[in-house]
């Protein structure tokens, strides 16, 4: 750093303390960390005798000449300035004092694009308690595990079927949120980013709100009401809708010539200030769904919570389904190799899609995004129709696997290609959903409720690792958990094997979850506290 540096300690923070880059710089100061040090030093072996004591920004033009991605935060009113003169220094020195350094701090822990709820109920409060947890040497780490314990809490209120367990569960589950908010605001606060820290962020919200909704069945149960179908498919509705989210991101993320009329309204839209929050609250993000479900659980019961998540949901993927395959079909943008990859991984095809992508590859295709809707409408309309433990159910799951392998035969660059990632996922959770909703017997929902959970961790991780940059979990995963035609196939031959003991059914899915979940959380957890990991943080999507 220049010895003549003149500037807030924030600014220093930002560009000097935050581990998520390999090198950093701000006017008169650079650092690299471990991976970019062999770089810094052939960059400080290279620089001239002259210019010293003020190497940064040379330095820093040596390290971006040598390969290194050189991050530059954005300041904002923040000063940063290496003064030539009095002159200069009195006039760095003035606008320093100017702006206050710790405003700018709290107001920087906040996401730049949140929701309605979050933005005006929470933000406003939350910053202030991440500040107080990052003067007490707490970690956001800790901040998330407080989160996740106060909503398993909150679950276990709703399990007791009471009145008073159902407003205490509300109140807990807010609390939760706010304490959600407040680990990533210390981290951003603090400056506070990890490996462990992107799994938790990554994982954790679906935990919470999930576990929830089973303590409300639980609860219901309690009471006599069963909502456990109501329970898996707002847990299905909820991770289809966020797969679609991820897909259309994925195919578009570095697609060239990205624009569209479409995307043009939006944006004019963007431009008037009550649009922005009325679009923001329309597709129901974390916060406004969260304050919901809180609000409907203590004055409400169970039945009505899940009904009222199931409307507004689908209202919701509804609205940010049409406006993306609307952008889709506008926009001329070419997709990139990469996107296609990360399209064929968010599909998560096993051993039998693969061997009938390999051997119908050269025939002609439909568009995908066709064929994956036929072949999840043919899997609903059989289970749908059919008899519990019906032979015809394993055929069409035969013949789903077989047009899902079909459907990924090629790679997907096609303009609504992003969407075969939630046909199979509909396709898949549906069929789990359907088959345990026709048994009829004791546990079989909440069996399936399992068995999605596990599923859909592994779809989750799966997501979280191609945003960090490291690809999809490893092939061998894939196929030791069958990839999605395969776990449809085994749940339709064990509906038909089992059907003269049905009971036996519900043992079956248990085995399933079970053995899913231990594969799939072991080889999570290993690359998660890897080092090779990535600290992979949101930074404003609505979840």
């Amino acid at each position: 750093m220049d010895p003549r540096f003149v500037g807030h300690r924030h600014t220093l923070r930002l560009a000097l303390t935050d581990p998520r880059f390999p090198a950093a710089r701000a006017s008169g100061a650079v650092t690299a960390q471990p991976e970019a040090r062999p770089a810094l030093t052939r960059a400080l072996a290279g620089a001239p005798a002259t210019g010293w004591p003020h190497p940064a920004d040379t330095l820093a033009e040596a390290l971006a000449a040598d390969g290194v991605a050189v991050h530059r935060p954005e300041l904002g009113s923040l000063v940063a300035a290496v003064p030539e003169d009095a002159a200069d220094r009195a006039r760095a020195t003035a606008a320093t004092a100017a702006v206050d350094d710790e405003a700018v701090r709290l107001r920087s822990a906040v996401k730049a694009h949140d929701g309605f709820f979050t933005t005006f109920f929470i933000s406003p409060y939350s910053r202030y308690i991440a500040r107080w947890c990052a003067r007490r040497g707490l970690t956001p780490n800790q901040v998330t595990t407080a989160s996740l314990i106060t909503a398993l809490v909150a679950a276990g209120a709703a399990a007791t079927g009471t009145r008073g367990g159902y407003v205490a569960a509300g109140i807990l589950l807010l609390v939760s949120f706010v304490l959600d908010c407040t680990d990533g605001q210390l981290a951003r606060y603090a400056l506070k980013y990890s490996t462990m820290g992107a799994w938790l962020d990554a994982t954790f919200d679906r935990a919470k709100e999930y576990a929830f909704y089973a303590g409300l069945a639980l609860g219901a149960a309690r009471t006599g009401d069963d909502v456990w179908a109501l329970a898996l498919g707002a847990m299905v509705l909820m991770t289809c809708r966020h797969v679609v989210d991820f897909s259309f991101n994925e195919a578009n993320h570095d697609a060239t010539a990205n624009t569209s009329p479409t995307a043009a309204l939006s944006d004019r839209l963007d431009s008037k200030g009550w649009t922005v929050w009325a679009r923001r609250m329309i597709v129901l993000p974390i916060g406004e769904r969260w304050a919901m479900i809180a609000v409907l659980t203590a004055v409400t019961t169970p039945r009505v919570v899940f009904y009222a998540l199931l409307i507004g949901c689908a209202f919701a993927a509804c609205y940010t389904t049409a406006g993306r395959v609307l952008r889709s079909v506008t926009r001329k943008a070419r997709r990139t190799d990469r996107a296609a990859q990360a399209l064929a991984d968010l599909a998560d095809s096993g051993p039998l899609a693969e061997l009938t992508a390999r051997l119908l590859r050269r025939l002609p295709r439909p568009p995908a995004p066709l064929v994956a809707a036929a072949a999840a409408a043919l899997m609903a309309a059989v289970a749908w129709t059919q008899p519990f433990g019906s032979a015809w159910t394993v055929g069409a799951a035969a013949g789903y696997a077989v047009l899902s392998g079909l459907a990924v035969a090629r790679p997907l660059k096609g303009a609504l290609d992003w969407l075969v990632p939630p046909f199979l996922r509909a396709a898949e959770y549906g069929t789990v959903l359907l088959l345990a909703a026709k048994a009829d017997v004791p546990g079989a929902l909440p069996a399936a409720y399992g068995l999605v959970a596990a599923v859909a961790y592994h779809h989750y991780d799966t997501v979280y690792r191609i945003r960090g940059g490291t690809g999809a979990p490893p092939a061998w995963l894939v196929r030791t958990i069958g990839g999605h035609e395969g776990r449809t196939l085994a749940v339709a031959v064990l509906a038909a094997v089992l059907s003269p003991r049905e009971d036996h059914f519900t043992l079956g899915l248990v085995a399933c979850a079970v053995a899913v979940a231990l594969v799939v959380l072991a080889e999570s957890i290993r690359f998660w506290v890897s080092s090779g990991a990535p600290a992979v943080h949101d930074e404003g999507e609505p979840a």
